[in-house]
């Protein structure tokens, strides 16, 4: 057994941000189920929104990120996010992460959708999270170990309600159990829980399943955002086309070169990115094909070369200044509830990062601020431990059954596929309800009751989908309106009575009704 101060939990920008931060005599172990750059972080394009521009402000980024989350962001999680942004960005430059600048040595700031001013702050064109994520690992002092190809399959609760340690399977399938005063998951996200996605393969709702399996609340699992602008070919998404590339000049185009964004919006090519995925959906729906017509923007390959290389990979030529698109699930506005400490409803439990729900996004996040909601709250969170004395939580020792003989998983392939045709872009009660239900077939009301630690690693993480795809699932039934991220055919209007509520999900004792969600 191995025992750390700070425990965290996945290996992206957000857990970097914080293992960097946190004081050097800290014993610090970063746990992670690949390495260290497989994950959403590595793969971010478009950059880092921050109010740093001299006619820029952070009230100005405030209300975009408002307005994009349908104003049922919290309040205080969003201005600590557009406050605390240009101070993060100087401290990333300071430590030498290479962000693009002018020839004249100034920053150049692009612009994205729903954004009213130009404070996109990029590395590399199009490759800012890898260049951030080699920025916070260069960094990284020495009192951080990091343990790679280590799958976290169970969060340690004591009968105090404590959360003292985990659980991992290595490569090999052994066991392993880690202590420490304080958890924190960094785990990111779950695009992989339908077909057509941005998202790295390993984001796949681990934090998610284990935090609901331990008792936590999760809030907002219904708002989950559709990119509108995957490289899409052969009926599957091949990889991210960035926002940034329609903010240099891009344009939304049907296979007539009819602009498909006229009189949808008034931002046009740049509305909201639940506005421009809706629509591009519908209109494929009608037997239309889309394409980003880039033939407006000079150099396109020097100033995207990520994705003039992906392009080229799948037989697109750019040079002809047509790339076929199609929306596909990109990040989740939803996930563990915490305060804007990081703070869960488990003492001892943290979450940072897409894993977490301080509510900063509302109902649609605003493009480019995930990278940074990770850095300005991993800071924050390192500051509360910093200046949080070292505690020990009772270990009770670990009495779970093991697996029943019938136990079943669904083929994931399936279970994506599910995802996208019922609890996608477009949802109704018809359509989700049929869902809940053949998710439930899978005996998960049981699921947390049993040593997971018997299924492999390929087995938990199919669990870990179909309970957090149950999770999104179960939001969207709930919420009877159309907010941001969240469209029901049968409820399409935003509904004032539903803009103070938020779907809440704990798992419940057996002995109450199990899944039983809570408005508040």
């Amino acid at each position: 057994m191995d025992k750390a101060d700070v425990l965290i939990l996945g290996s992206g920008g957000a857990a970097l941000q914080l293992a960097g931060k946190l004081d050097a005599e800290k014993n610090v172990i970063i746990i992670t189920k690949s390495f260290m750059d497989h994950g959403n972080t590595s793969l971010a394009q478009g950059g880092i929104a921050a109010a740093i521009d001299e006619k820029d402000n952070s009230l100005f980024h405030f209300m975009d990120t408002m307005t994009a989350g349908r104003f049922v962001n919290n309040h205080q999680a969003a201005l600590q996010l557009t406050i605390e942004g240009p101070a993060v960005i100087r401290e990333l430059i300071k430590s030498g992460c290479a962000f693009d600048h002018d020839a004249f040595g100034k920053l150049t700031l692009g612009k994205e959708g729903a954004h009213s001013l130009n404070r996109i702050v990029h590395g590399g064109g199009d490759q800012t999270g890898k260049i951030l994520m080699n920025c916070l690992k260069t960094v990284l002092p020495p009192n951080v170990k990091v343990m790679e190809h280590h799958f976290a399959f169970e969060l340690l609760i004591n009968v105090s309600g404590h959360c003292y340690g985990v659980r991992t399977k290595d490569k090999q399938g052994n066991v392993q159990t880690f202590h420490a005063s304080h958890i924190v998951l960094a785990t990111g996200g779950c695009g992989q829980i339908y077909s057509c996605t941005s998202n790295a393969e390993t984001a796949t709702g681990d934090g998610m399943a284990l935090a609901y399996f331990a008792g936590a609340e999760l809030a907002d699992m219904e708002y989950m955002q559709f990119h509108p602008t995957l490289l899409y070919i052969n009926d599957e998404g091949k990889g991210l086309i960035s926002e940034a590339v329609r903010g240099a000049g891009g344009i939304l185009v049907d296979e007539k070169e009819r602009r498909v964004m006229k009189n949808v919006h008034p931002l046009l090519d740049l509305a909201p990115r639940h506005v421009v995925s809706q629509t591009i959906f519908k209109q494929r729906q009608q037997g239309h094909e889309i394409f980003l017509d880039i033939r407006g923007i000079e150099h396109f390959t020097k100033k995207f070369p990520f994705i003039a290389k992906l392009c080229m990979s799948e037989g697109i030529d750019v040079s002809e200044g047509f790339i076929p698109v199609a929306p596909g699930c990109h990040f989740s506005m939803g996930g563990v509830k915490t305060d804007t400490v990081g703070r869960t409803t488990i003492k001892g439990l943290y979450a940072i990062g897409e894993v977490a729900c301080t509510g900063v996004h509302g109902a649609n996040r605003l493009a480019s601020n995930s990278l940074l909601e990770g850095l300005v709250f991993a800071k924050t969170l390192a500051h509360h431990l910093n200046t949080t004395a070292p505690y020990s939580h009772k270990d009770d020792g670990i009495h779970k059954k093991n697996l029943p003989s019938d136990y079943t998983l669904p083929v994931r392939t399936h279970l994506q596929k599910r995802m996208m045709d019922k609890v996608g872009i477009f949802r109704d009660i018809d359509n989700l309800e049929a869902q809940q239900k053949w998710l439930e077939s899978f005996s998960l009301n049981r699921w947390h009751t049993f040593d997971i630690g018997m299924l492999t690693t390929e087995q938990i993480t199919t669990l870990f989908m179909l309970q957090t795809a149950w999770l999104v699932t179960n939001s969207a039934i709930q919420r009877e309106e159309s907010r941001g991220g969240h469209y029901r055919l049968d409820f399409p209007a935003e509904r004032m009575d539903w803009r103070n509520q938020q779907v809440i999900q704990k798992r419940i004792d057996e002995k109450r009704k199990l899944h039983e969600p809570v408005k508040t």
